[in-house]
């Protein structure tokens, strides 16, 4: 394997793919150093993790039979052991990406190996493609060496530009894997548990168990140390330990007590555990997923992939035979997807972005990627970071941003940094970059919630630095604050001024868009400027203020859980964000005045930070709006008088008889759906419906009309008609499906037929009234009438009205008005 990845690497690039335990950790880098083509330059290495870079630089130097730091060295985040004599530094990815910004020819370096890729890291995948951008532009001598057990090596070959690819024997151990005979249910770290006493009993050696966080850990170590006697030493292993801690775990004991070793996935690959030859696998993992619709990131807890569950199992075989028991089934295995999806896929993209822009990149396809960034995360990404000012609108970087890329911590992070006015401000400001940075160092009560208020933090930090401790949190983790809070600083320079902006002002510049004002009458429950809904826990204080800034959340399928947060006054957020606030005027229906209103607001995002009532400027949008409220309630909002309903009955009856006569349509679902074409001229000026009952409808429809169908319609289709005794009566053209006229009966004296409508087509359906106005026949036969039923109406009529006149001829009689005939 040595000698094919010589010469290999004589000539160019080349992946190596080897099994775990093989040694490509430790013997690659060594066998390499005197290779012609390296001539004498250094070698960087990268490791996923700081344990495994600190553990494979001190194993080389042990095989070497040197100290760390001597040929051998590391860096990692807060910790450098590398001597001018160094050839061989180990790296985690984001060092790498560091050293490439600040020495893209990598004067010095001969090789760059990137071992473990498989784990697909952000740092590692922008760490390859800036190197490969380097190696072609600057340093055609530069080796690139990508090397892993479980990876696809043709399409990082390809990326490599048909990089040789060597395929490693390797050096483990078989491994029997025994899975669940039933699948687990209820806590899976009950499972691990079991699996561990499981193990400690049928097998030899050291166990090591994976579970996915470090709380899962700590609660599994708390019911082993309660069942298993003392020579069996239990260790957690997580990031969140010191550096001795670490090695702790990861060195086999002198003595020959037992050891379980805890761990999340950090113990995955990279360097041997020493000791272990069995195996206990939960199946599970906790990874960061990003949702670019919101712009937050969550953490999921889910089943490991099969690629990595082999990982996993090959930690068993590296001393020798081994075990592993995973706690699944395998029929629950089918389902496991065969590689993890690289971080690139899943992550916030904003450091990418800064870290592109810093390189002079605006678009990622100008790079070389195995996965590219997806569009939509980094979209996102782009826009956040013109949020926050470190991008222009052309996607450069600002004066602004290049101050910000100087610094080792999130966008966000840096935004906070560089904005902080003051000394003071500068120092709080690094103290919560630092606490946002890590781990929470606070500390709770078995399943109680932590306080939100990260002005806490704060204080603890301060406390620590003047007593060495304070009560309720983790010692430790103040520590790694404080001196990550001392390098931000010295970082910011000696730059003066002269406010000091409260907590929540700094953390504002952060996350404009996480600002969250309470929903009214919601306690606990607040809307981000981003759009999302978030709540804070049951009964914290923080619930008294109306705007918080969140740093943190738990995102979930409704609203997000607060996890940590400040208040912020709206004086601040001006300061901090007022040139962000989007004044605009907003128009709204005003449901008690029954009218349009206007007020002036500004916004963030979707946050009304501000609200004044102001005058309506805008007629047209106005307008739009009080019709958009008669659209809504049609025939309550319009003064739809008799006249107005009788012209569309009448104008309905003529498209009935005509349908080919071009009659315009207006009836109610026209007139809804078309109410900007007609009523847009009436409705000009007017801002309340009040206002509206003035409106002449009857006229307003007439316009639909054009002259010549007017004088049609008053012909066709009259609202009035003329009796025999002279009096004009209207017609109902509502009342049924032919138009009706009320007549007194003795009106209608001396008419032989019935009146007509619509050129004598439509016959008016008569209702012939008594003097008391009662009907007392409803016909349109009125020749029928006077020569059949009168005769029995008339007798009837005569006996109740006896000083009226009832002729026994009405068809030739005289029309009466009033119903009394003066006697001759």
């Amino acid at each position: 394997m040595l000698g094919e990845l010589r010469a290999a690497l004589a000539v160019g690039h080349a992946v190596l793919s080897a099994p775990p335990g093989s040694g490509k950790t430790t013997r690659v880098p060594l066998s390499l150093l005197q290779e012609t083509w390296l001539a004498d330059q250094r070698i960087l290495m990268l490791e996923p993790r700081r344990p495994a870079a600190r553990m494979a630089a001190a194993r080389m130097a042990r095989l070497l039979d040197q100290a760390v730091g001597d040929t051998v060295g590391y860096q990692v985040r807060f910790d450098r052991r590398i001597g001018a004599r160094t050839r061989i530094e180990v790296l985690t990815d984001g060092i790498l990406t560091r050293r490439l910004q600040g020495d893209p020819g990598l004067e010095g370096v001969g090789l760059l190996i990137f071992d473990e890729f498989h784990e697909r890291s952000l740092q590692a995948d922008l760490g390859l493609a800036l190197a490969l951008d380097a190696a072609a532009a600057l340093r055609e001598d530069l080796r690139v060496l990508v090397m892993s057990a479980t990876l696809d090596a043709g399409a990082v070959s390809g990326l490599l530009g048909g990089a040789a690819v060597i395929q490693g024997s390797g050096r483990t151990h078989p491994v029997e894997v025994i899975y669940a005979e039933r699948r687990p249910a209820g806590d899976p770290q009950e499972a691990v548990v079991s699996g561990v006493r499981r193990a400690l009993s049928e097998r030899e050696g050291d166990v090591l168990a994976f579970l996915p966080g470090a709380g899962e850990i700590r609660r599994a170590r708390e019911r082993l140390q309660a069942v298993l006697t003392d020579e069996t030493e239990v260790l957690p292993l997580h990031g969140d330990l010191s550096a001795s801690e670490q090695d702790r775990a990861l060195r086999a004991n002198a003595g020959p007590a037992r050891r379980v070793v805890l761990s999340t996935d950090i113990a995955e690959t990279s360097v041997t555990i020493e000791g272990v030859s069995c195996v206990v696998d939960g199946g599970l993992a906790r990874k960061p997923r990003f949702n670019p619709a919101t712009g937050l990131t969550r953490l999921v807890t889910e089943p490991v992939s099969r690629a990595s569950a082999d990982q996993r199992t090959g930690r068993a075989g590296r001393i020798g035979p081994g075990t592993c028991y995973r706690m699944w089934t395998l029929a629950q295995e089918v389902g496991r997807p065969n590689h993890r999806p690289a971080e690139i896929l899943q992550a916030d993209l904003a450091p990418l972005v800064m870290e592109l822009a810093l390189w002079g990149v605006r678009d990622p396809s100008e790079l070389l990627w195995l996965d590219p960034p997806p569009e939509g995360a980094w979209s996102r990404a782009a826009s956040l970071m013109r949020q926050l000012g470190a991008l222009d609108a052309h996607g450069t970087l600002t004066s602004l941003g290049r101050k910000m890329a100087q610094l080792s911590v999130h966008p966000r992070l840096a935004r906070m940094l560089v904005g902080a006015p003051a000394e003071g401000a500068r120092r709080l400001a690094a103290d919560l970059a630092a606490l946002l940075s890590d781990r929470d160092p606070w500390l709770t009560e078995r399943g109680g919630p932590r306080p939100v208020d990260l002005t806490l933090r704060c204080q603890a930090v301060e406390d620590f630095r003047r007593f060495g401790q304070a009560p309720g949190t983790d010692r430790r983790r103040l520590a790694a604050a404080d001196r990550l809070s001392s390098r931000l600083l010295r970082g910011l320079g000696a730059e003066r001024g002269h406010s000091s902006p409260e907590p929540g002002g700094l953390l504002a510049l952060a996350y404009p868009d996480r600002i969250a004002k309470r929903r009214p009458g919601a306690q606990g429950r607040y809307l981000l400027a981003a759009g999302p809904g978030v709540v804070l826990p049951d009964d914290d204080p923080l619930s008294v203020h109306e705007i918080l800034v969140v740093a943190d959340l738990d995102v979930r399928e409704r609203e997000g859980r607060v996890r940590l947060a400040l208040p912020v006054s709206e004086t601040a957020l001006r300061v901090a964000l007022g040139h962000q606030l989007e004044a605009r005027e907003t128009l709204y229906w005003d449901a008690n005045r029954q009218a349009v209103a206007a007020r002036r607001e500004e916004r963030l995002g979707a946050l009304v930070v501000s609200s004044q009532p102001c005058s309506l400027a805008d007629p047209e949008r106005s307008a739009a709006l009080l019709m958009e409220q008669v659209g809504r309630r049609f025939e309550q909002s319009l003064p739809w008088r008799p006249e107005a309903r009788q012209l569309q009955a009448r104008v309905a009856l003529l498209r009935r008889m005509e349908p080919d006569g071009g009659w315009p349509d207006i009836s109610d679902d026209w007139l809804k759906e078309h109410l900007a074409e007609w009523l847009s001229p009436s409705v000009a000026g007017k801002q309340s419906l009040a206002q509206l009952q003035a409106l002449d409808l009857h006229t307003a429809l007439l316009a639909l009309m054009d002259w010549e169908h007017r004088n049609q319609l008053q012909a066709q289709a009259p609202p009035a008609l003329k009796t025999p005794a002279g009096n004009r009566r209207r017609l109902d053209y509502k009342a049924a499906a032919d138009p009706v006229l009320a007549v007194p009966l003795q009106e209608m004296f001396g008419a032989g037929d019935t009146p007509t409508v619509c050129r004598g087509r439509v016959p008016v359906t008569l209702h012939l009234l008594s003097p008391a106005r009662r009907p007392v026949q409803v016909t349109q036969d009125l020749a029928g009438f006077w020569a059949g039923g009168y005769a029995e109406v008339r007798k009837e009529l005569r006996g109740r009205y006896p000083k009226h006149h009832w002729p026994e001829d009405p068809a030739n009689a005289h029309p009466v008005t009033g119903g009394v005939k003066k006697r001759r």
